[in-house]
């Protein structure tokens, strides 16, 4: 059933029409929510942003609310009537949709971010006026201007599209790829970084969607890198990427804008930037393999055959750990490239793993037993850095020792 848009309009062939909003109450006790079903139906209408009413609705309401734009589902928390949200849509509609002069909603808003203002357009009668910035949805507008709506398609690459997406969607077999969201996980990592940082966490970008943030951190570090200043930017960038709470992925997004068909000289390069998201955290460790093989992708005939050689780069950096690459070489998983090209890779990077293996067995030996080894296997790669092989090398003996040869015990 359809509504007019502005409700106060009472003729019936008015023609500016928005569906009547259906809402849905789920959950129960403290958990509570109410799911706006059709909001982006009504916002079409309305020429705004869903986040847009269901954040008002936020505001008027004191409630926290929630955005899951992939699925096309808006939340306010806690239980709300649909009549009472339908009215509460009049004054969105009146403070931020119709023009001030005709009454119509064909508005366009024009957002300013660096003079904090938000002006207003009229299709209808070409009327141009400017909003009162003091309501809260205001501060929300001024950092999520309409029509910059983050996508992934309109900034990552395919191959890192991919792995983003499918991580979101939980073709994961490993825990949720978002970090804790509990209190007490959020309390631990506000003590870990600075004070200005912990005041920057307090903003409301928290509040967007995995998606946003991920491309607000893309952007962040996209920019460093076009304006020069990146090579001493590591702690901003760690920085950022704790303030907007997608620190596990950082990897994944440095490997597209630091990595290309020379990451063995980037891996050297930008080690510290690396080291700062993947020091103790297999998790980033993970995302850093997965873009790994994004990038191999891209670079298929340069990087497939020197799959064992980066993977041994990336091992001596300190940037990945034994049991990460292990846990990765057990299982082929088509969550960042094809199943078919993550065979290869895999191929490719048996004789390291190889290596790896016997290398970490041959520790847990004696440590004379350990000096000996050292002395006799030899990793040896081939001038076209095609393979990885294990050589063993018989230790040289002196010339005095045959003379010592038992004959006849042998």
């Amino acid at each position: 059933m359809s509504v007019n848009v502005n409700r106060s309009v009472s003729d019936q062939f008015y023609r500016y029409k928005m569906p009547r909003l259906i809402a849905k109450v789920e959950g129960k006790g403290n958990g509570i929510k109410t799911v706006i079903v059709n909001m982006v139906d009504v916002a079409k209408a309305l020429n705004r942003p869903p986040t847009y009413p269901t954040k008002f609705f936020g505001c008027e309401l004191g409630a926290q609310t929630q955005f899951d734009t992939k699925n096309d589902r808006y939340i306010v928390n806690g239980s709300h009537e649909a009549n009472k949200l339908q009215d509460m849509l009049d004054g969105f509609i009146r403070k931020f949709v119709l023009c001030t002069e005709c009454d119509n909603p064909e508005t366009e808003l024009h957002v300013n971010p660096k003079k904090q203002t938000i002006g207003t357009s009229c299709k209808a009668c070409g009327n141009r006026g400017m909003l009162d910035t003091r309501h809260k949805l205001c501060t929300f507008i001024l950092k999520n201007p309409p029509g910059e709506i983050f996508s992934y398609s309109a900034i990552l690459h395919l191959p890192f599209l991919k792995a983003l997406k499918q991580n979101q969607d939980g073709d994961d077999d490993d825990e949720d790829w978002a970090e804790e969201t509990t209190e007490e996980a959020q309390r631990r990592r506000m003590e870990e970084i600075s004070d200005h940082a912990k005041n920057l966490t307090l903003s409301e970008d928290l509040e967007k969607p995995l998606e946003e943030r991920v491309n607000l951190f893309y952007n962040f570090v996209k920019q460093k890198k076009e304006s020069g200043t990146i090579d001493a930017a590591d702690k901003e960038i760690l920085a950022e990427a704790e303030r907007l709470d997608v620190k596990a992925m950082g990897p994944l997004i440095l490997s597209e804008l630091l990595f290309n068909e020379n990451i063995r000289d980037q891996i050297k390069k930008y080690k510290r930037h690396f080291l700062r998201f993947c020091h103790n955290n297999k998790k980033a460790q993970k995302y850093l393999l997965g873009g790994f093989e994004c990038v191999v992708k891209l670079h298929q005939v340069q990087l497939l055959p020197r799959v064992p050689i980066i993977l041994k780069d990336l091992y001596d950096a300190d940037l990945l750990e034994e049991d990460v690459i292990f846990a990765w070489a057990e299982k082929v998983s088509k969550k960042y490239v094809s199943k078919e090209l993550a065979k290869e890779i895999h191929a490719k990077a048996a004789p390291f793993v190889k290596w790896l293996k016997e290398a970490e067995e041959e520790s847990e030996g004696s440590e004379e037993e350990e000096e000996e080894d050292d002395e006799n296997v030899e990793v040896v790669y081939s001038s076209s850095a095609r393979e990885l092989k294990v050589e063993t090398v018989k230790p040289d003996t002196p010339e005095k020792e045959e003379d010592d040869i038992d004959i006849d015990a042998i």
